[in-house]
């Protein structure tokens, strides 16, 4: 795979196979260059129909397999994925731009995780026997049908295995759509799939922009929609999907704190606002964007933060050295560089960073800033962090919940009855104490308010593609009134 092919063999995948897009064309870029790395076409009205057709079709005898066997299947898929794990690294670092060291361990391998996690919980889903005396209740966790995928072009691989792991194990079929920036790694999911011995039409693929999304959503075979995105985006699909009553999974955006006390250890504070904010140059939905640092600790938290950032390496993401890589797309930078000139205007205090050049925006720090500054309030999803002084748990956590969003929160203390106490009173979802963005698949992953509602990963993703029949069994005669 050259750096400027990676052509796949067509645009979509329907029914096993892979299918020419029938509609517009779909240029698919490397971030760091701007070249054109495949060109692919969206599917067309028909071909998104064809493909919940086909998701239709194959979900039932899919569902009628042993448990076990759809988990045999996901695990022969995971040992595909590690075989394969350097040109799956290699392919998500030229659909994303994220560096090489990054996609090694942080995408495609977070994806296998959920696939082996869901293929070995799979066989243990049962029901409940309810007894009534003499009488009794069983339920059986059934499977919802056709289940639609909508990805964000962030972690677009582990995306679309977050959400096909449970959707699969459970018995339903997929369509998935994955983001129009980051097109590819769906298309070797599906491929993978089908080489596992998963049978034809069970997950599709289908490309394309928010017509083909809106065609997804609204498709009576679709009983099920989980969409990864932001919140003017989820409002949409939300919105759509209620129309057929369909069940929803939405994991959107955040504004989210980090807090640190005085007591922190300073370095791994440091560390983890690093991580909050930076990783993946900055384009991850649950950074810790706001970062509240208490009085005692805030300039020196802020002079090891300058000097841990001044080190950064920048540059060609496939270079192992390469630390931090371009931002996704020329749009995406500009919104990005958009915000610190907004940062800049209110009076925020520039520590280090700024808008860069080309597709590279640095680690970008603001301080002495307030909280009704735009960038301490609006989503950026860049590596920009904002820094915010404050005097007392009860002003941080108020601070903090000071927010629409509530996807997550992180707090770094060596006090643990104050760290539990505070984590209980921040409104947000995901919480870490004394760590940040560590996502295991054994975990629920989900927000509140505004930052969307459901979960990925765990167990807790099962009740998502899945529902509960009662069976009432009568073991005497009938009484009625008449």
């Amino acid at each position: 795979m050259s750096a400027t092919n990676a052509h796949p063999p067509a645009s979509l995948f329907i029914g096993g196979e892979y299918v020419e897009g029938e509609g517009p064309a779909l240029d698919v870029r490397y971030p760091y260059t701007g070249e054109v790395i495949a060109q692919l076409r969206e599917a067309s009205p028909a071909q998104v129909e064809a493909a919940t057709r086909a998701a239709a079709s194959a979900q039932a005898e899919w569902a009628a397999l042993r448990p076990v066997e759809r988990g045999r299947i996901l695990s022969r898929a995971v040992q595909i994925i590690h075989d394969r794990a350097e040109e799956l690294a290699r392919l998500e670092t030229l659909d994303t731009g994220k560096p090489i060291q990054e996609t090694r361990v942080a995408d495609w391998p977070s994806g296998a995780e959920a696939l082996e996690y869901f293929a070995g919980l799979a066989a243990t889903v049962t029901g409940q026997m309810i007894p009534l005396g003499g009488d009794f209740v069983y339920t059986i966790r059934e499977p919802l049908g056709v289940c639609a995928g909508i990805g964000a072009w962030n972690y677009p691989s582990q995306i679309a295995c977050w959400k096909s792991a449970p959707a699969l194990a459970m018995g339903n079929a997929m369509v998935f759509k994955p983001s129009e920036e980051t097109p590819l790694g769906a298309l070797k999911l599906a491929e993978i799939f089908v080489q596992a011995g998963m049978p034809a039409g069970v997950f599709n693929v289908v490309q394309g922009r928010g017509a083909v999304g809106a065609a997804l959503v609204t498709d009576p075979r679709v009983a099920k929609v989980s969409l990864t995105g932001s919140v003017p985006t989820g409002r949409k699909v939300y919105a759509a999907a209620a129309e057929g009553m369909r069940h929803v999974t939405m994991e959107l955006g955040g504004k989210s704190p980090l807090i640190v006390f005085d007591d922190a250890s300073l370095e791994d504070a440091v560390g983890a606002a690093i991580l909050a904010n930076f990783y993946s140059s900055g384009q991850v939905c649950s950074n810790g964007t706001r970062v509240f640092v208490q009085d005692g600790l805030h300039d020196a938290f802020l002079a090891r933060l300058a000097e841990r950032c001044a080190d950064v390496r920048m540059g060609d993401p496939l270079d192992e050295a390469t630390q931090h890589g371009p931002i996704i797309s020329p749009a995406q930078a500009e919104k990005i560089r958009a915000a610190i000139a907004s940062g800049l205007a209110e009076g925020a205090r520039l520590v280090c960073g700024g808008p860069g050049e080309g597709a590279f925006i640095p680690p970008t720090v603001f301080a002495d800033a307030r909280d009704d500054m735009t960038i301490t309030r609006e989503e950026i999803f860049g590596p920009v962090m904002t820094v915010l002084r404050f005097t007392d748990e009860a002003e941080a956590v108020t601070r903090a919940n000071a927010t629409s969003f509530g996807l997550a929160a992180g707090v770094f203390t060596r006090d643990l009855a104050r760290a539990h106490r505070v984590v209980a009173a921040l409104q947000a979802g995901t919480c870490w104490i004394n760590a940040y963005n560590l996502t295991p698949v054994e975990a629920p992953f989900g927000g509140v308010k505004q930052s969307g509602i459901g979960r990925e990963n765990s167990a807790a993703a099962i009740e998502h593609y899945s529902q509960l029949k009662s069976v009432y069994v009568g073991t005497g005669p009938v009484e009625a009134p008449y």
